[in-house]
């Protein structure tokens, strides 16, 4: 007589799931030559904007230096709406426009050397997915952010920039650019699955919400109306203006309720899609 055993399989945990995902995308994203050229970018670009644009003065005949400070190639000396300056738009804030767009190729190449399709035939839970990326994608941009500090921090002193700065302030603005890069992970994860079947605008409109022209243009029709502007910047843009040269601990505990709000918001309107709708 032969008995038969009933073998169950204990189904992982999230947290060995979300630890064997991050293992996968981490060894991923060391070993492609993207990861290492967008760090090298983000270094480069800063230094050569700091060390080499000019503006014209007041009177339009000289031309003088775009800073005048080291530290404002990293964050703008307030908390500004709408630019008054370039300036004050090219700071730390150009990192989120090279990491949407090297999230896009990150995350397209999964659709289109036909990883998407092996991993969930293996039933992996989509949210597992949207987290690992996010996840992933955060620490992508927070190297980033890293690489930024130092060329540009290099470039101003080789020209001889001021130094001067309220230490403080610095280490928020430093902060709480990297750690709005979880928030602008998690909305780029978001639109390369919405947008998944077309690489060229996934690149767009990651572009496009990267440069902060909805604020911007947002912000200057509320002004027009005399209307506040700080919620439009929680919602528009992270926060992220919030990290500036004369910020306090308060702003930092805003990009960093701001930043997990959004990615908690934007992965689970991602994972939303993805079961919904064909992921391939």
């Amino acid at each position: 007589m032969t008995s038969t055993r009933e073998i169950q399989f204990e189904s992982p945990s999230f947290a060995r799931r979300i630890k064997g995902m991050l293992g996968v995308d981490f060894y991923r994203l060391f070993h492609t030559p993207l990861f290492y050229i967008f760090l090298a970018i983000a270094a480069i670009i800063p230094a050569m904007v700091s060390a080499m644009t000019m503006m014209p003065d007041q009177s339009g005949n000289t031309m003088e230096p775009l800073y005048s400070n080291v530290w404002q190639i990293i964050a703008s000396t307030k908390t500004l709406y709408v630019i008054e300056t370039i300036a004050d738009y090219a700071n730390m804030n150009m990192v989120f426009i090279f990491g949407g767009i090297m999230v896009s190729i990150f995350i397209g190449h999964d659709y289109s050397s036909g990883y998407v399709k092996q991993l969930f035939t293996t039933h992996v839970k989509k949210q597992d997915y949207m987290i690992s990326k996010s996840l992933t994608c955060a620490f992508a941009m927070a190297c980033m952010c890293a690489t930024y500090l130092v060329g540009g921090t290099l470039g101003g002193l080789l020209v001889g920039y001021e130094t001067a700065v309220n230490l403080g302030s610095l280490l928020v603005a430093i902060l709480g650019k990297a750690v709005m890069s979880l928030g602008w992970a998690g909305l780029y994860t978001f639109l390369n699955v919405v947008f998944r079947r077309y690489f060229g605008i996934s690149i767009a409109s990651s572009f496009f919400f990267g440069t902060g022209i909805l604020i911007i243009g947002a912000a200057a029709v509320i002004e027009n109306l005399a209307l506040p502007t700080e919620m439009l910047n929680l919602f528009l843009y992270g926060a992220s203006v919030n990290a500036n040269l004369a910020a306090g601990f308060g702003d930092l505990l805003i990009c960093i309720a701001v930043s997990v709000a959004w990615a908690l918001i934007y992965n689970t309107a991602g994972t939303l899609v993805l079961n919904r709708c064909d992921v391939y």
